[in-house]
C-alpha cells in the first residue's frame, strides 16, 4: 500500500485542469489534415542522416542529448537539445547540468520549457556502475531548494532523463556524499533504486482499484506557446491486464483523461486489428475504414504509436501495418515497409 501512496502522490496539477478538446464521429483519413512542424536542429539533422548511413546513435553520442523537463502546463516531458559535449565530463552529468534552473545550459532551452533541478544544484559527481545499470548521482545541498509539489517532477525527470542513456536502467541520489533513503522535502521514498517504474505524469483511469491495476505509458501530444507541436508521456493506471501491447494501445486510441491539457493524435474510429511480437519487433496493424491505398498517415500518429509499443513491451523496434498493408508512408515522407527503431532524440524543438 505504501508504494501505492507514492505513486499518486504529487500528480501535475495540469491533470486536474482545463478540458480536452477531442475531434470525434470521423475516421482518421477522412478529412485532409496538415501540421507544419519546424524542422530539426542542424546537429539533428546531421544525426537524422548519420543514422539512415547505417551510423546507429545511442543518447550521449554525438551533440545532442534528450532531457526531461517541465512544460507550460506541470507535465515533464522530453526535450532534445544540442549541446557541446567532451571529454571532460560524462554525457549524463551534462545532461542533468541542463536541467539546474540557471545552470550553464539555460539559454538553450525552448520556450515554454523549464528545468526541474533548483537554482545552484550542482552535480557534483556521476557514476556509472556498468554491471548493475546504475547510475549513482551525488548533488550538493541546492538540490533539496524545491517546493513540495516538484518533488515527484523531480524524481521523475532524472531518473527518466538518466535512464535515456544505453547503460542505464536505475538511477541512486546522493547528495553532500550521503545516500538519500528519501527525498528531503516531503519523503518521496528512495530505499530502493529509481527506474521507469515509478511512472510518469501519473493518472488513474477512472474506477480502477489501485490493488488490481496496471501502468501503461502513453506518448499524447501538446503545443508550445510557438505552435510546435511534442510529445508528453502520461503513465496511466488501467484495469490489470495481461496483453500490456493491446492494452497500451486501446488506452492510447481512447486518447488522454477529460481534465488533460494534452491532445490525441488518434481517433476513437482507429481499430487495432492484431498485435505480434517477435524477439525485438512488434508489429501492429491498424484499422481505419476511411484509408485510401497510398494515402500518407499522420507522422504524429506512428510517432505516437511507435513511442507508446517500444515503452510498454521493450521492444526496439516497431512494424507498421494499416488495414493489413505494410506499404505505409507518413505526412513526411518516411516509409515504414520495415520495421522502425525507436526514435533516441524526442522533441527537437527549438530554443
Amino acid at each position: 500500500m505504501k508504494r501505492q501512496r507514492w505513486m499518486l502522490k504529487a500528480v501535475p496539477a495540469g491533470l486536474i485542469a482545463a478540458s480536452l478538446l477531442i475531434t470525434g464521429g470521423c475516421g482518421l483519413f477522412s478529412k485532409q489534415a496538415s501540421t507544419e512542424i519546424d524542422p530539426p536542429p542542424a546537429g539533428l539533422q546531421e544525426n537524422s542522416k548519420a543514422i539512415e548511413e547505417g551510423q546507429a546513435l545511442q543518447q550521449g553520442e554525438g551533440s545532442q542529448l534528450t532531457v526531461y523537463l517541465k512544460d507550460g502546463n506541470g507535465y515533464i516531458a522530453p526535450v532534445t537539445l544540442s549541446v557541446p559535449l567532451n571529454g571532460d565530463k560524462k554525457p549524463e552529468q551534462v545532461a542533468l547540468e541542463a536541467m539546474v534552473a540557471e545552470g550553464p545550459y539555460a539559454g538553450q532551452l525552448p520556450e515554454g520549457f523549464k528545468p526541474v533541478l533548483s537554482k545552484g544544484t550542482v552535480i557534483k559527481k556521476v557514476d556509472i556502475v556498468k554491471d548493475q545499470e546504475l547510475a549513482v548521482v551525488d548533488l550538493n545541498e541546492h538540490f533539496t531548494d524545491y517546493n513540495v509539489p516538484d518533488e515527484r517532477r523531480i524524481v521523475e525527470a532524472v531518473t527518466w532523463t538518466l535512464t535515456s542513456f544505453p547503460d542505464v536502467k536505475q538511477v541512486e541520489l546522493w547528495q553532500e556524499g550521503e545516500k538519500l533513503s528519501e527525498m528531503p522535502v516531503d519523503g518521496f521514498p528512495l530505499t530502493h533504486a529509481l527506474t521507469r517504474d515509478i511512472g510518469i505524469n501519473l493518472e488513474r483511469a477512472e474506477g480502477v482499484d489501485l490493488a488490481r491495476s496496471t501502468p501503461v505509458t502513453l506518448y499524447f501530444s501538446s503545443l508550445t506557446p510557438a505552435d510546435t507541436q511534442y510529445y508528453v508521456p502520461v503513465t496511466r493506471l488501467i484495469e490489470r491486464s495481461d496483453d500490456i501491447a493491446a492494452a497500451a494501445m486501446k488506452e492510447l486510441i481512447s486518447g488522454p483523461g477529460s481534465s488533460s491539457h494534452l491532445t490525441s493524435v488518434m481517433t476513437q474510429d482507429l481499430e487495432v486489428g492484431s498485435i505480434e511480437i517477435k524477439k525485438d519487433v512488434i508489429t501492429v496493424d491498424l484499422r481505419d475504414q476511411s484509408y485510401k491505398d497510398g494515402q500518407p498517415m499522420p507522422s504524429e500518429m506512428i510517432q505516437s504509436v511507435i513511442l507508446s509499443l517500444t515503452e510498454n513491451t521493450g521492444a526496439n523496434k516497431v512494424q507498421i501495418q494499416l488495414n493489413g498493408s505494410g506499404n505505409v508512408k507518413d505526412t513526411d515522407n518516411r516509409s515504414y515497409s520495415e520495421p522502425v527503431d525507436r526514435p533516441v532524440y524526442v522533441n527537437a524543438i527549438k530554443s
